[in-house]
């Protein structure tokens, strides 16, 4: 009886382990990731929301506008919020997603792969449903510009949205479009990360993979190989959610704005009001050509960096061939 028990404790204490160290794995795979690309971040959130200092600006001259107004530091306007998001969000998206593919293993039978989708799904649905108002005062301090602060830094600015804007609610502000979109860009973005990572160790292991020292002996992929393979997942995700993260920015950004209030209320209105008075490739998709420069990237960085966190605390990430 003692043994039982014994063994019992012993296995419910490595799980935790285990999920401390995804948990840490995946705060530090985001945080390296967003820092990455912050500034293409920022310039995206200024030409979603149509910031009137960027109303013509492309990519390039945005970049090369923030640098000559307000500094090279003004890049990473917002990157501080985006930490103190970040590390929570990413570190909870990982872990849950670690735990939905395991009990979902073999749900759709011992070969398919929808799993891993759902898994994704359901990981990035549990993350930004944590972490969401952090996200809206993100938003709400890049899209200042030196000289017209409205808010100070990120208490002042959650504060200021709960008690001027509707409480709790206001800090949700473009929620919908964010669950909505997040099923398709979590989804996508694990689905063909994990398909991707599987068809290179099976079938290419001498061009994309190494053995892994601390793992069993499997196989894993190659930094190269998990950054081309994480680029192209981050690409085909974002091409299918983007216009929901659009209606997104410009439903949390309304309120600066007089002429954009009432944006700030209903997704359909706001997805509507954005097609016709811009279109689809000016309106739905504007800034996705900085997107795919960010999103490729950013979301490369992130799956390599938590993979290479993982081998290093020891945790298997190998596929034994």
């Amino acid at each position: 009886m003692a043994s039982l028990k014994s063994d019992t404790g012993g296995a419910h204490s490595a799980q935790i382990n285990m999920v401390f160290k995804n948990l840490l794995c995946g705060g530090i795979a985001g945080m390296v990731s967003k820092t990455t690309v912050a500034p293409l971040d920022r310039v995206k959130i200024l030409l979603q929301a149509y910031n009137h200092h960027h109303v013509n600006n492309g990519v390039f001259t945005g970049l090369n506008h923030i640098i000559k107004k307000e500094g090279y530091i003004a890049l990473y306007k917002g990157n501080g919020a985006q930490m103190v998001r970040i590390f929570p969000y990413a570190a909870a998206q990982f872990t849950s997603f670690e735990l939905y593919k395991k009990y979902l293993s073999g749900v759709f039978g011992p070969k398919s792969h929808i799993d891993k989708f759902v898994a994704g799904a359901s990981a990035g649905l549990t993350a930004v449903l944590l972490t969401y108002p952090l996200d809206t005062v993100r938003a709400r301090l890049a899209f200042q510009i030196s000289g017209e602060h409205v808010y100070t830094g990120i208490i002042h600015t959650a504060i200021s949205i709960f008690k001027q804007e509707g409480g709790i609610r206001a800090l949700y502000r473009g929620f919908t479009p964010t669950l909505m979109g997040m099923v398709p860009y979590a989804g996508l973005s694990f689905y063909c990360f994990e398909y991707l990572k599987y068809s290179c160790i099976k079938y290419l292991p001498d061009w994309t993979t190494q053995t892994c020292p601390k793992n069993t002996g499997g196989l894993v992929l190659a930094i190269p190989a998990k950054l081309i393979c994480g680029g192209l997942a981050g690409a085909v995700a974002q091409s299918f959610s983007y216009p929901l993260d659009v209606t997104r920015r410009r439903m949390q950004l309304a309120m600066m704005n007089p002429n954009t209030h009432h944006l700030g209320q209903d997704m359909f209105k706001t997805l509507k009001h954005i097609y016709l008075d811009h279109g689809i490739v000016k309106g739905l998709y504007r800034g996705m050509s900085i997107n795919y420069m960010r999103a490729i990237p950013m979301v490369a960085m992130s799956f390599s960096t938590y993979e290479l966190c993982k081998q290093m605390l020891g945790l298997d990430t190998g596929l034994a061939v």
